[in-house]
């Protein structure tokens, strides 16, 4: 009888898969951790004395909505020519050049209707220009 010791396969762990889970999550704690710089650094900063300044008190709003309506300073005009866009600005103005000029409008405006009331403000020579971009609310 021929009796032979059975060979057997060498228990081997592999470390290559742990060692890849490990590195992965180095490499996201490292990506996540937010460093503060400022936390190390020991600075005192100057305090500023006086009043607060308010908010304009007078601005102009041209508002535009998605139909091409005008709004000025919530006030609507008849139509949207720029006569009387440029009359209704020198109204609400009252000669004063240097207050802010917003103009907002719907997303669905006509980019031309925008660039008619940038012409009418420097022609009147508004200095202060800013726009003001609103989203429609009704689903097309």
């Amino acid at each position: 009888m021929n009796i032979r010791r059975t060979q057997r396969d060498e228990v081997e762990l592999n470390l290559t898969p742990l060692i890849d889970v490990v590195f992965l999550l180095l490499i996201f704690f490292m990506v996540t951790t937010s460093f503060n710089k400022l936390a190390a650094l020991k600075i005192t900063l100057p305090e500023a004395v006086g009043e607060q300044s308010e908010a304009p008190a007078k601005q102009i709003e041209v508002a535009i909505d998605q139909n091409g309506q005008f709004f000025i300073n919530s006030k609507a005009l008849v139509n949207s020519q720029s006569d009387t866009i440029r009359r209704a600005i020198e109204k609400e103005a009252n000669g004063q050049l240097d207050i802010p000029f917003i103009i907002s409008g719907d997303a669905k405006t006509d980019y031309e209707l925008v660039v008619r009331t940038m012409s009418v403000a420097q022609g009147l020579g508004m200095l202060n220009l800013s726009f003001q971009h609103t989203i429609s609310t009704d689903a097309q």
